[in-house]
């Protein structure tokens, strides 16, 4: 067996040195890949191509379930999000409205026109309470969410497991300055 063993290294020694580049192939990977340019300054810069995927992805919290607060706004969540739609129909707050009422979560259809009017209605009419959360995410499954904006309608949303929902489903919240996140327990 021993003897067997050095015929064979002898063998790949004379192979490396009478084919040099099939050997030193074994040993030296490809050269990266080059992308040139000339950047504002005039300055010729050089980087390497990306030839490879990263599945490392961003992730967004999921939401919690708050069990203290209404089960039907859960509800409400789940509906929403069955009506929405791929983009906005500039309906947020009228499909928020269908689907706290769908959800019996209100008794009547509530009456504001514009959503970033919905916090004081909840809350007066309806019974919400504005819960101590000022980060989007952090809100709790079936939370409605109220975005101000100047000079426009605002924002309203209910937040899901996966993300958000008005009109429209979205994996972020709106990027309005957030008015409150309001619930009922």
């Amino acid at each position: 067996m021993p003897k067997l063993l050095t015929v064979a290294s002898v063998f790949l020694l004379g192979a490396a040195v009478f084919c040099p580049r099939p050997a030193m192939a074994l040993n030296f990977s490809a050269p990266k890949p080059k992308f040139n340019y000339t950047d504002a300054s005039g300055k010729k810069q050089s980087v390497e191509v990306v030839d490879k995927y990263y599945p490392k992805k961003i992730v967004r919290p999921f939401a919690k379930v708050d069990t203290q607060i209404d089960p039907k706004l859960r509800r409400a969540a789940t509906i929403a999000e069955e009506r929405a739609r791929a983009h906005s129909l500039s309906k947020c707050w009228g499909f928020v409205k269908n689907a706290l009422v769908a959800a019996g979560v209100v008794k009547s259809r509530p009456q504001t026109p514009l959503a970033k009017q919905a916090a004081q209605e909840l809350v007066n009419n309806y019974g919400f309470k504005k819960l101590p959360v000022s980060n989007p995410y952090e809100a709790p499954v079936g939370s409605v969410l109220v975005y101000d904006a100047k000079r426009a309608a605002g924002h309203v949303e209910i937040r899901t497991e996966t993300g958000f929902v008005s009109d429209f489903r979205s994996k972020t919240p709106s990027p309005r300055p957030l008015i409150g996140v309001f619930a009922k327990s």
